[in-house]
């Protein structure tokens, strides 16, 4: 984010006056998805070198007046029957795919399915990131969400966003549809 994006949020801060309200938002997906990537992205650290999430990882991002507070938990087979423990209390979900690796994308929407099913996160709005876009081998977004199932959640609002976490295409996206929602659920 560049200095003039920073100075632009301060002054929208003051124009509204209010204090920054705290958001919980829980990062999940498989392992290799890319939500570390993501999440050093969302709070511009450098991306050069990462290593599979052993447990979690918790960062705060400043966006649009919100302090989101992103869970970003560990996605190797191993871990994921404990992502449920995190899910109390969560104002949104971000699911991030590896849109490259077709051979993952049943596996994904099982554990996706699952996730949603969780009462916890009734109602709660989903952002899925349809992440590495920038690779040849990529499934579009649009296909993604039909394999999905997307259109079938009619609980609550969800949105699938395109994106490459690497070079940051589409994930300020992601992140202003996140902010556009959360102050539609506050008024």
């Amino acid at each position: 984010m560049g200095e003039v994006q920073k100075g632009l949020l301060a002054v929208i801060q003051k124009l509204k006056g209010s204090v920054e309200q705290e958001l919980r938002i829980v990062l999940l997906g498989l392992d290799n998805a890319g939500k570390t990537t993501l999440l050093k992205c969302l709070a511009s650290e450098e991306v050069s070198t990462i290593t599979p999430t052993q447990g979690f990882n918790i960062k705060s991002v400043h966006s649009h007046g919100f302090k989101l507070n992103v869970w970003d938990i560990g996605g190797q087979r191993a871990i994921r029957p404990y992502w449920k423990k995190y899910l109390g209390n969560t104002d949104m979900l971000i699911y991030v795919i590896d849109s490259a690796d077709k051979k993952r994308f049943e596996e994904t929407g099982q554990e996706l399915a699952e996730l949603i099913e969780d009462e916890s996160l009734t109602g709660v709005p989903l952002l899925v990131f349809a992440n590495k876009q920038d690779l040849a081998s990529a499934a579009p977004a649009a296909e993604i969400a039909e394999g999905l199932n997307l259109p079938t959640y009619r609980d609550r609002q969800w949105q699938i966003q395109a994106c490459s976490a690497l070079s940051g295409e589409g994930v300020q996206d992601g992140m202003n549809w996140i902010c556009s929602q959360i102050t539609s659920r506050k008024k």
